[in-house]
């Protein structure tokens, strides 16, 4: 078997990212292994400056996208696609949940100052962020943290490429 034949197969069939746990599970192989194969088939795209698609990194997973120089041609050929943008009111939970995460809606609610169960609901919908757990006060509230589609829609490989700002000194500025 050409192990980098089949995981180039198994992402650009599977589209969207493809975390190592699974390519471990599907080739029963060591994730460990195959993330070395990974990081090798990363170097190999992005040095051939002929091709189109490179392998990018999100997190614990992998996926085949286009190369950045290419996306004015993309655009004229999706010219006609609708393409739905977040909402302020979205973008700014997302922005809370981000840098502080794990957090529950009623933090997010102290920060912004307004209800946020539909939009946080919606970003759940969208895949940006997920249920991590429960905190163990009375209620037991949900966490929530962000995805490796988070980190995919927004171009980073770590929640550590945020930029980083100083929460108590922004939190301040709001009051």
């Amino acid at each position: 078997m050409n192990i980098k034949s089949v995981l180039e197969s198994l992402m650009f069939a599977w589209g969207e990212p493809l975390n190592i746990g699974e390519m471990s599970k599907l080739l029963n192989m060591p994730a460990k292994y195959i993330a070395g194969i990974l990081d090798e088939m990363i170097r190999e795209f992005s040095e051939n400056e002929d091709r189109g698609l490179i392998i990018r990194k999100f997190g614990n997973s992998y996926q085949i996208t286009t190369k950045k120089d290419n996306y004015e041609y993309i655009q004229s050929l999706l010219q006609n696609t609708v393409t739905k943008s977040l909402s302020t009111a979205a973008l700014e939970t997302l922005s809370i949940i981000a840098y502080k995460q794990p957090v529950t809606k009623v933090e997010i609610e102290q920060i912004r100052g307004v209800k946020c169960s539909q939009v946080v609901k919606g970003l759940l919908d969208k895949g940006l962020v997920k249920e991590v757990g429960k905190l163990d006060k009375p209620g037991r509230p949900t966490l929530y943290a962000t995805t490796d589609e988070f980190l995919r829609h927004f171009g980073l490989t770590s929640i550590d490429q945020l930029p980083s700002i100083d929460i108590e000194k922004e939190e301040k500025k709001a009051t």
